[in-house]
């Protein structure tokens, strides 16, 4: 049964929203603690937009799905493949977007050279890929054998390789040593103040099984129709993973920065949990207006918003306004959107998180704008 379930549109375009939203704070320095990532250990609000994204990937690969195993192999191949490789190579160019930066008063090339090779973008690529190999050949029973090696398998992995006694820190991660040998330590992100790659290579493991839990929740729900059978279901498989994901904690830490195996677990439940509520309120209360709207046109578009909202502070910045002297008597320059929150959102209040999250959601309600008018067109950017 292939019903069309405007929730999970809903659903997707509401993570998306939610992505916006943590990553173009006004300062990253002044942000409400829901809005950030925990530390290490641990899970906030924000901890679960990635998790969520990749979970409704895989609830949309139920839906092409058959069509795939139904043209072949080669069809199945030349899809895969090919949004593959545009996703991954959208997120290295976004990472070396705009291509030029400021030095002094002279615009100069951005040097290869310390570019970052992986990011968000790069982790969808390939959790998709391999996602999809294993739902297309392993069939439903196979992939569920699958995932549960894979996140046994990382478990693992993290505990024979890491460092003895603290194998799930920061310095005593094995997947870093693997990540700077495989592409340079260069071309590693820096933000824990280290090298270290939250979306490296080697946590990429559990990160596969978030998308073949989505896809397993898309097929159930086409299976099994529009119907409070299916519905409680999800809501009792939703609350176990996340019992479950709280019981692996004790031994496995869920923790996003090295994507371990009872994060997977946990984040999926609270994913689930979250689609059963869009599902009741929309397909079974029929609870449709502008709320669902309003985050409908950010699913219709979700790659083009996210590298969008990645690129255009990046080129914004380009075009500098002089906007001060510091206290040597050097310019302050800002860009548009600097300017927008250092003269507008950060005077509202003095509690300078307010101001934060005000530029925040500007920034929210001017790219649905931008979603809005291309949805009233008819313009869906895909790959």
């Amino acid at each position: 049964m292939n019903q069309r379930y405007y929730s999970l549109d809903v659903f997707r375009g509401a993570t998306v929203a939610l992505m916006i939203l943590v990553n173009n704070p006004g300062s990253w320095g002044h942000i409400f603690s829901p809005l950030e990532h925990a530390q290490w250990h641990g899970c906030t609000p924000t901890d679960l937009v990635f998790p969520f994204f990749l979970f409704a990937v895989g609830n949309a690969m139920a839906f092409v799905m058959p069509r795939f195993e139904k043209e072949g192999n080669a069809f199945f191949f030349k899809k895969v493949v090919k949004r593959t490789l545009l996703i991954f190579l959208i997120g290295l160019l976004l990472n070396w977007s705009p291509f030029v930066k400021w030095d002094g008063n002279n615009l100069v090339g951005k040097s290869w050279e310390g570019i970052r090779i992986l990011g968000v973008l790069q982790r969808i690529a390939l959790c998709y890929f391999f996602a999809s190999l294993i739902v297309y050949f392993f069939k439903t029973k196979g992939a569920f054998v699958a995932s549960c090696i894979l996140l046994l398998f990382y478990w693992m992995l993290c505990m024979w390789l890491g460092s003895y006694g603290d194998p799930y820190s920061l310095s005593g991660y094995f997947g870093t040593k693997i990540d700077i040998g495989l592409l340079g330590i260069t071309h590693i992100y820096k933000g824990e103040g280290v090298p270290f790659d939250p979306e490296g290579f080697t946590s990429v493991f559990a990160a596969i099984v978030q998308v073949i839990f989505g896809y397993f929740v898309g097929q159930y729900i086409q299976q099994k129709g529009k119907n409070y059978e299916m519905l409680s279901n999800l809501f009792i498989a939703g609350i176990v993973l996340i019992v479950a994901g709280f019981c692996w904690d004790m031994v496995f830490p869920i923790n996003k920065k090295i994507w371990t195996s009872s994060y997977t677990i946990y984040t999926t439940g609270l994913a689930i949990l979250t689609l059963g509520t869009f599902i009741y309120l929309i397909e079974f209360k029929e609870a449709r207006g502008a709320w669902s709207k309003f985050f409908d046109v950010f699913g219709k578009n979700p790659l083009f918003i996210f590298v969008l909202s990645g690129f255009l502070p990046r080129l914004l910045g380009l075009f500098r306004i002089n906007d001060h002297l510091d206290k040597n008597g050097k310019p302050v320059y800002l860009s548009a959107f600097g300017w927008f929150y250092e003269h507008v959102c950060k005077n509202i209040a003095a509690d300078l998180r307010i101001g934060s999250l005000v530029y925040a959601l500007v920034m929210i309600a001017f790219y649905w704008l931008i979603v809005y008018m291309m949805d009233k067109k008819k313009i869906y950017v895909k790959v």
